[in-house]
C-alpha cells in the first residue's frame, strides 16, 4: 500500500503543500502564544484577549472562500504564492511599524488570517493528484501541516522573552520566505485539476444538504482544534497562573497531539469509514470538554484531558476530509473552501466565547460546556446521515464511508 501511494501521486507537491500549510498555520495562530505579552503591554480585558486571538481565525475562515475561487480561476500554485507574499508583507509591516493599540492588533489579525486560508489551497492541490481510495491518507498527511501551531506555541513565548514580542513578528517571516522558495520550485498543479469554478458553483453546492452536514462536522472538529490552539495560552496563564512560557509549553503539548493525529484520523477513516470514525471521535470530544468545563481539575490533569480532546479533534479533521472527496468528487476544491470556512468560524466562536465567558461570568466553564454540547449535536448528525452515505459508498469500490 505504501509503495502504491508513493507511485500514484506527486510527492514533491505533497511535501511542498505540507510545508506551506505548516508555516502558514504557525503564523495564523501566532497571536495566541504572544497574547499574554501583548495583553499586558496594551492593557487588554478578557473579552479583547479572546477577540484578539479569534480574529485571525475568522479572517482565515472567510478568506478560504476567496482562495477557493482564486484556485478555480488562477490555479492552486499561483494562488499559494500570492497569498504567501501577502502574509510575509503583513508580518514585516507589523514588525517595522509596531502595534500600539487594539485596532492595530486586529488589523494584524486580518493579515494573519490570509495564512489560515492556505487550507483552501494546499488540500485541493494535493487531492487532485490522488485516487479516491487514498484521499484520507493524502489529505491527512497534508493536513498534518497544522503542526505549525505546535511550533508557534513552543517557541514564540520564549523568543518573546528573549527578544521582545514585536521582534517575533519579524522572525516569523523567515521560515515563510524559505518555504515560499521551495514551493515555487517543487509544487505543481495536477493535470487532473477540474475546470474553473465561479460563485454560481458555490451556490449550487449550498443547495445540497450533504454540504451543510460536512460544514457542520468540520466546524466542531477543526473549530475545536484551532479555537483551543489559539486560546489555551491565555487559559493556562489566567486560570492556572502559569508563566507565559510554561503556558506555551502546555499548549504545544496539546496542539502536538491534535496535529499529528490528523493523518491517523484519515487513515482510520479509509479503513473503517469516515462516519464510523467520527461517531467515536465526537463522543470523546464531548466527554473531555465537559470534564474541563467542571473547572475543578489541577493544571496537569487539565493538560492530560485536553491532550485527549485535541487528539480526538485532530483525528476528526482527517476523518471529515476523507468524506469530502467521496461526497463531492470533482468539487473537492470548492468544498474545501466551504468546509474550511466553517471550521474557522467554529474556531472563532470557541476562542471568542471563552474570552467573553470569562469576562461576564468570571469563569471559562460555560464556553467549554457549550462547545461540548455542539460535539454531541455533531455525533447526532453523523448518526442521521451514516446509513445513506454508506449505501451511496457501496457504488465506489474500495471506498469506506
Amino acid at each position: 500500500m505504501k509503495s502504491a501511494f508513493l507511485k500514484s501521486g506527486h510527492l514533491p507537491t505533497l511535501v511542498a503543500c505540507f510545508l506551506y500549510f505548516d508555516v502558514s498555520f504557525a503564523v495564523w495562530v501566532l497571536l495566541g502564544p504572544l497574547a499574554v505579552f501583548i495583553a499586558q503591554d496594551l492593557h487588554l480585558d478578557p473579552g479583547q484577549k479572546g477577540l484578539m486571538v479569534a480574529t485571525p481565525v475568522l479572517a482565515g475562515a472567510l478568506l478560504r472562500i476567496v482562495n477557493g475561487i482564486l484556485v478555480g480561476q488562477w490555479n492552486a500554485r499561483r494562488t499559494g504564492l500570492v497569498m504567501q507574499l501577502v502574509v510575509i508583507a503583513g508580518l514585516l509591516a507589523a514588525w517595522r511599524l509596531g502595534l500600539h493599540g487594539f485596532p492595530q492588533v486586529l488589523a494584524l489579525g486580518l493579515a494573519l488570517g490570509v495564512a489560515g486560508a492556505s487550507f483552501a489551497i494546499a488540500l485541493p492541490m494535493v487531492s487532485y493528484w490522488y485516487p479516491p481510495q487514498q484521499q484520507g491518507i493524502a489529505l491527512g498527511l497534508t493536513g498534518a501541516g497544522n503542526s505549525g501551531t505546535v511550533f508557534a506555541s513552543l517557541f514564540a513565548p520564549a523568543l518573546a522573552v528573549a527578544f521582545g514580542w514585536r521582534n517575533v513578528l519579524g522572525l516569523a517571516a523567515l521560515p515563510l520566505l524559505a518555504v515560499f522558495i521551495f514551493f515555487l520550485f517543487a509544487a505543481k498543479d495536477s493535470p487532473k485539476s477540474p475546470p474553473r469554478k465561479t460563485l454560481v458553483d458555490y451556490a449550487r453546492l449550498l443547495r445540497k444538504s450533504d454540504a451543510w452536514w460536512l460544514m457542520f462536522f468540520y466546524s466542531v472538529s477543526f473549530g475545536g482544534f484551532v479555537g483551543l490552539a489559539s486560546f489555551l495560552p491565555i487559559y493556562f496563564h489566567d486560570q492556572h497562573q502559569l508563566s507565559a512560557v510554561t503556558a506555551g509549553y502546555f499548549t504545544a503539548g496539546c496542539v502536538f497531539a491534535g496535529s499529528f493525529a490528523r493523518p491517523f484520523g484519515g487513515a482510520l477513516a479509509d479503513r473503517v469509514g469516515g462516519t464510523r470514525a467520527l461517531s467515536v471521535i465526537y463522543a470523546v470530544v464531548a466527554v473531555t470538554l465537559f470534564t474541563v468545563a467542571k473547572g475543578a481539575l489541577p493544571a496537569f490533569a487539565v493538560l492530560a484531558t485536553v491532550v485527549v480532546a485535541m487528539t480526538a479533534l485532530g483525528m476528526g479533521n482527517g476523518a471529515v476530509f476523507q468524506l469530502v472527496p467521496q461526497r463531492f468528487g470533482r468539487d473537492v476544491g470548492l468544498m474545501t473552501g466551504l468546509v474550511g470556512m466553517t471550521g474557522g468560524v467554529g474556531g472563532f466562536y470557541l476562542a471568542a466565547s471563552l474570552g467573553y465567558a470569562k469576562q461576564f461570568s468570571g469563569s471559562y466553564d460555560v464556553g467549554f460546556g457549550v462547545f461540548a454540547v455542539l460535539a454531541i449535536a455533531a455525533w447526532g448528525g453523523v448518526a442521521a446521515v451514516r446509513l445513506r452515505w454508506r449505501e451511496d459508498a457501496a457504488m465506489l469500490a474500495g471506498v469506506r464511508v
